[in-house]
């Protein structure tokens, strides 16, 4: 063991060998950033404040007229001097979007959820690299986080210099695009941050453009409550009825601002063999995963992100991608199996579906 008290005059050194032992680690980049988030507070407010977070009330918990704790480190985790974001590539060489999308009978999961979840492995990983750290210089204090507290992660891994905020509101870097996953060691040592990076998006509004719902409502901004990612995945009631018809044939997330991005062209691939596709959902037809009951289900996603959705919304989010699909014996026949289902919330979705075919439900 070093000792801190030996990079107190280089911590730099230290900063270089915490890169070091990341990448050993699998971690595609680490950067390292201060405390202040600037307008972070500001903007995070106004969003909250039009509603666009949708039924996302954690977004909301920990902003009050006393504070905002999620543009305030020090005060989620006191004594935070420094904190060290680690990224990490996700994208797998075996998903074909495009052609997942063109074919309306196939279920588009978003690229990030077809492996293993990721909270798991990056928080492993993360735990990994902070008993590295201790290794060296002793005990420290720290705590990790992997999209699991309130922590505005794309300011703070702008301001780490891993990347900057598109216009899509995702973190985005020149040489990975935006394919990757966020984590973060929130610690008490005295570090000096990263160099921020500038924006690079230019007049560029592919991502605007793409998306089928319009959920980006300006440059920088997304409205939640149009977005299939928020819709599929954290929408907890019925989907709005305008909106069904736009989501296709997406049961989990929608990729489409990012696939429509010019800078993804160069995403690398990952080298995690956790995050390709599992129970062949990049490539399963939709009438397949609507058949699957609760037990299959649970048992198939197990390690999934997607399991934490529950088998209701999974039915829900796959009636009206049945409903989009193309009309066919089939399809018809499998919404019909679950018209009589004990859950209103599928039942109203599946009749909806059926209307679309110009169906009824017996």
């Amino acid at each position: 063991m070093v000792g801190m008290h030996e990079y107190a005059k280089n911590p730099a050194e230290l900063k270089d060998k915490i890169r070091r032992w990341g990448k050993d680690l699998g971690f595609d980049a680490i950067g390292f950033s201060g405390i202040e988030l600037g307008h972070a507070a500001a903007n995070l407010e106004a969003w909250l404040a039009a509603g666009c977070h949708g039924e996302m009330d954690y977004m909301a918990a920990h902003v009050s007229d006393k504070g905002n704790k999620r543009a305030l480190p020090a005060e989620l985790v006191p004594g935070t001097q420094s904190i060290i974001t680690a990224r990490l590539n996700y994208r797998s060489a075996s998903a074909d979007s495009a052609a997942a999308l063109a074919d309306g009978e196939r279920a588009f999961v978003s690229r990030y959820a077809l492996g293993r979840d990721y909270h798991k492995l990056l928080r492993s990983r993360l735990q990994q690299l902070a008993d590295r750290i201790t290794q060296e210089i002793g005990e420290f204090a720290y705590r990790a986080f992997t999209d699991s507290a309130p922590v505005m992660e794309i300011g703070l891994a702008r301001n780490s210099g891993l990347g900057w905020r598109g216009k899509h509101t995702l973190l985005l870097e020149r040489d990975a695009g935006s394919y990757f996953f966020l984590g973060e060691l929130f610690t008490d040592l005295a570090l000096p941050p990263d160099a921020p990076v500038t924006d690079h998006c230019g007049s560029c509004t592919a991502c605007i453009a793409a998306c089928p719902t319009q959920a980006i409502v300006a440059p920088y901004k997304l409205d939640a409550r149009l977005c299939i990612s928020y819709l599929t995945i954290e929408h907890k009631s019925s989907i709005p009825e305008p909106l069904r018809p736009l989501l296709g044939n997406r049961i989990y997330g929608c990729d489409d601002c990012q696939l429509a991005c010019p800078w993804n062209r160069f995403a690398p691939l990952t080298r995690e063999a956790d995050f390709a596709p599992r129970q062949n959902l990049d490539l399963a037809k939709l009438v397949e995963l609507f058949a699957w009951e609760e037990s299959d289900f649970n048992a198939r996603l197990a390690g999934s992100p997607i399991r934490r959705i529950g088998h209701e919304r999974w039915l829900r989010n796959i009636a009206v991608a049945l409903g989009n699909a193309p009309s066919s014996d089939e399809v018809i026949s499998a919404l019909r199996s679950r018209a009589d289902h004990a859950s209103a919330l599928v039942r109203e979705h599946v009749a909806w579906a059926l209307g679309r075919h110009g169906a009824r439900t017996i």
